[in-house]
């Protein structure tokens, strides 16, 4: 499982110009899935996601998590997190997790992001979606399940 996590001061998600998900202040979340993920890879995941410390105190210093500036969370589903450009022009996605499953795991996901008692807003899984945010900052951090040994 792989995420981007981007603090934002708003974002939000259009489908055919409407928009389907809108936040304040909080975590724009892309997340992409591969083939050996499991719920408990994520409900590790979230655990890990809602808990960083990216958000800046008073001070300066990033010290406040998601909870302590009660933020919200917008969720897009990202298949493309799991692109190999190694050979040819063209990526390949023999990595990402067959759509069938992955709506699933995105599905459960959402779910669990919104059990930690978060606001979370979602794009359409397999949607053409229109993404607009400002990242604050910029303040950008990638989290794979892989490097945190999950």
């Amino acid at each position: 499982m792989r995420v981007v996590i981007q603090n934002v001061t708003e974002a939000s998600c259009r489908i055919n110009n409407k928009i389907v998900g809108e936040i304040s202040r909080g975590f724009c979340i892309l997340v992409g899935f591969t083939h050996d993920d499991t719920k408990e890879i994520v409900e590790k995941m979230v655990n890990k996601i809602v808990s960083l410390r990216v958000f800046n105190d008073e001070n300066g210093k990033t010290n406040l998590s998601l909870k302590d500036i009660d933020g919200k969370i917008l969720s897009i589903s990202q298949f493309t997190l799991y692109a190999s450009v190694k050979d040819g022009r063209r990526p390949s996605f023999v990595n990402a997790m067959r759509p069938e499953e992955a709506t699933k795991m995105y599905d459960y996901f959402n779910e669990c992001l919104r059990n930690t008692g978060f606001e979370v807003q979602t794009g359409v899984f397999g949607a053409d979606m229109k993404i607009s945010l400002i990242n604050d900052g910029p303040f950008t951090t990638i989290v794979d399940s892989k490097e945190l040994g999950l």
